[in-house]
């Protein structure tokens, strides 16, 4: 019976290492919970605040919120200004929000859709921009295109732009 090398070697590392176990080599300590809460409390082996920031401060910026691509003040009050809507699609590392048709109980017949863009990572006052789409139901029960009051995109904007300032200044009111 011809034996195979690797079998044999598989076979034999375990019983080896179990065997070192017996040396009498010293294993990490043991703590308990309070102590290693008490070494581990930031979080980090790098720093006593909780990590590294290699480029800025030793913060981020309250407008940089979370680990999206805009800002978080507006992706949030971009979010909540159409909670009523259905959305199709949401990106936040792109800032790109599209929301699926939505018809008003009120007005069956006419129904509303819209693109909203966020510009960048600061909240200002050309951060966001709204596109709405509007159509119509007509006789035949298809739907056509209609045209959007103009003032409804500037509307939606600034209704957009309140609710992010509300958010940033209940935020900065919470870290006080």
């Amino acid at each position: 019976m011809k034996r195979n090398p690797l079998l044999t070697l598989a076979l034999l590392t375990p019983l080896a290492l179990t065997a070192c176990e017996s040396l009498g080599l010293e294993s990490e300590p043991t703590y308990s919970d309070k102590q290693r809460d008490a070494i581990y409390k930031n979080g980090s082996l790098l720093s006593d605040k909780g990590g590294v920031d290699i480029i800025g401060g030793e913060q981020k910026k309250a407008e940089e919120t979370g680990g999206i691509g805009v800002n978080g003040f507006l992706w949030r009050a971009s979010l909540d200004t159409v909670s009523f809507m259905p959305i199709a699609s949401a990106d936040p590392f792109g800032g790109v929000i599209i929301t699926d048709w939505y018809s008003a109980p009120e007005t069956p017949t006419e129904r509303t859709k819209l693109n909203i863009f966020i510009r960048g990572r600061d909240l200002r006052a050309d951060g966001v921009k709204v596109s709405v789409f509007r159509q119509t139901k007509d006789a035949d029960g298809n739907w056509t295109d209609a045209p959007v009051a103009g003032a409804l995109s500037g509307t939606l904007e600034n209704a957009i732009l309140t609710k992010a300032r509300q958010i940033r200044v209940a935020q900065k009111q919470v870290q006080q």
